[in-house]
């Protein structure tokens, strides 16, 4: 039997007001007067947190657009455009929710190898290890910062970077950064680490270091989101350890049904992540009752809206579009569904299940 050697997070740092040392942490990590590079979520452009990064020399700080999740385009633009302003960096850092992050870690393997990050799409297809990144969360959820993936819709699908060389080099978990999360947004990436655990827990690919894991962070997921609680420091606290937990979970297994529908929506009509996988949860009953009916009590408790019929005036083709990304992500199919996926999951269950949204 083939055992993964995975590789993880080399540093982390947790805590309330542990930002407060990322001038420490990145001190070490500076070559010479190449800067490092500050990648922030366009959400906090003039907002207080932007004043507390630790700029020196050339450091530089580029809010970017997060509206739609990273393509492959937006990772190729920001790599030219800092090897021909600067030639190279000391590092990346992403501060922000998990599309931020993934964009840095796409970047900073784009600095360092050749070509389109579109040629990176798969797995173990990266050749170089990336210039120094370190990724800073404020949203809890999406597992970005631990997982060996970075999520890229490319010109035809959309599949991460998955590599040895994509993990962060460093996280800083600073449950303060998450505060003022709107509650919508908050719940749906939370519900992203919900769904990790679900997908982890119930899949062909699981195995008692991924089930530690991901028991503990479900576990947390479910003191946050039942029980009808005000929102209080002690949730952001525990969704942190959620997400990071969720992360580690699916490191060493894999999600499923959830995930490999919800990235035909996001290639095609751009939703985000986490309000994708919420959209698709709410019509798995068939693969995973007990967890779509606990995730449709925490949607009642928190008042949130799930959209619906988000697929009803499309046409075949793009259906056929949807389908061929969702089908191309056969190890998330085969943990959920096992070898035989191919006839379990048809083009034609699929287009069933896509005209339900």
């Amino acid at each position: 039997m083939q055992f993964r050697n995975f590789k993880m997070v080399s540093y982390v740092v947790y805590g309330r007001g542990s930002f407060n040392q990322l001038d420490e942490i990145l001190a070490p990590q500076r070559k010479g007067d190449a800067p490092m590079i500050f990648f922030v979520d366009h959400f906090f452009e003039g907002k207080a947190l932007s004043n507390r990064i630790p700029l020196r020399g050339k450091d530089k700080i580029i809010f970017v657009d997060v509206t739609y999740e990273p393509k492959t385009t937006q990772v190729d633009a920001l790599a030219q455009q800092l090897k021909a302003e600067f030639g190279t960096v000391s590092g990346i850092i992403g501060i922000g929710g998990g599309s931020t992050m993934d964009l840095a870690k796409a970047v900073s393997l784009m600095m360092t190898n050749p070509g389109s990050s579109a040629d990176y799409q798969g797995w173990d297809l990266v050749k170089f290890p990336g210039v120094y990144k370190a990724g800073i969360p404020t949203l809890s959820g999406t597992g970005a910062e631990v997982s060996r993936t970075t999520v890229l819709t490319g010109p035809t699908r959309k599949l991460g970077m998955n590599s040895d060389f994509t993990p962060f080099d460093q996280i800083v978990l600073d449950p303060e950064l998450t505060k003022d999360a709107p509650a919508n947004q908050r719940f749906y990436t939370g519900m992203d680490c919900y769904i990790h655990c679900i997908e982890s827990l119930e899949g062909n690919f699981i195995n008692e270091f991924s089930k530690s894991y991901g028991e503990k962070a479900l576990q947390l997921c479910q003191d946050i989101f039942l029980g009808n609680k005000t929102w209080t420091d002690e949730h952001d606290d525990k969704l942190m350890m959620a997400s990071y937990a969720g992360g580690m979970s699916i490191a060493y297994s894999q999600v499923g049904v959830a995930h490999a529908v919800s990235y035909g929506l996001s290639y095609l009509l751009g939703t985000k992540h986490g309000i994708g996988n919420c959209i698709v949860m709410n019509h798995i009953e068939e693969y995973y009752p007990k967890g779509v009916a606990e995730f449709k009590q925490m949607v009642a408790e928190n008042n949130i809206h799930i959209p619906e019929g988000i697929c009803k005036d499309l046409s075949d083709e793009q259906f056929d579009a949807m389908i061929n990304v969702s089908l191309g992500m056969k190890p998330l199919w085969e943990n959920a569904l096992g070898k035989n996926w191919e006839q379990i999951m048809t083009r034609q269950k699929l287009r069933a299940l896509y005209d339900k949204l």
